[in-house]
């Protein structure tokens, strides 16, 4: 669990990571640089999941040395699943990190949505949903890792 007071917000009290896989954190089905180790380094204190709909057909195998679980969406349009998924979890302990159009919802229920930029940009609507924008998947697992960071960018 993290536990993160941010000065005119209140605390966050954080107990799930859920990631968009594709796009997020992997491009064309491989898993990008530093990831694996940032993941399994947060696992520690949250709880993993990774939400996909495995367009490539790799996401199970990609994801073999992460410390978490993946969940292959059943739905076609998968933001309603996705936005289901978190708010299963908790929404007020969880924090959402992704990039499309379909993770709008997750973006929008999470206690904490962040959008990754990446490799393949991002969906106007996400960023608009979004309470973080970063470059990259490492900049938003870092901002996990390093909490004080998150205290910097979200207080008034």
């Amino acid at each position: 669990m993290l536990r993160i007071g941010i000065p005119g917000r209140g605390e966050l009290v954080l107990e799930h990571v859920v990631l968009d896989f594709n796009g997020t954190f992997a491009c064309d089905g491989r898993v990008l640089p530093g990831v694996v180790e940032r993941l399994n380094a947060l696992a520690g204190d949250l709880t993993v999941h990774v939400l996909t709909a495995d367009t490539f057909g790799t996401a199970q195998e990609a994801c073999r040395d992460i410390r978490g679980k993946v969940v292959v969406l059943r739905e076609a349009v998968a933001g309603p699943e996705k936005a289901l998924y978190v708010e299963k979890l908790g929404a007020a302990g969880t924090v959402a990190i992704g990039n499309g159009a379909n993770d709008v919802p997750m973006l929008r229920r999470a206690a904490l949505g962040i959008l990754v930029l990446g490799p393949e940009g991002a969906a106007v609507e996400a960023l608009q949903a979004a309470d973080i924008v970063v470059r990259e998947i490492t900049d938003a697992l870092d901002l996990l890792l390093h909490p004080k960071r998150l205290v910097a960018t979200l207080r008034p």
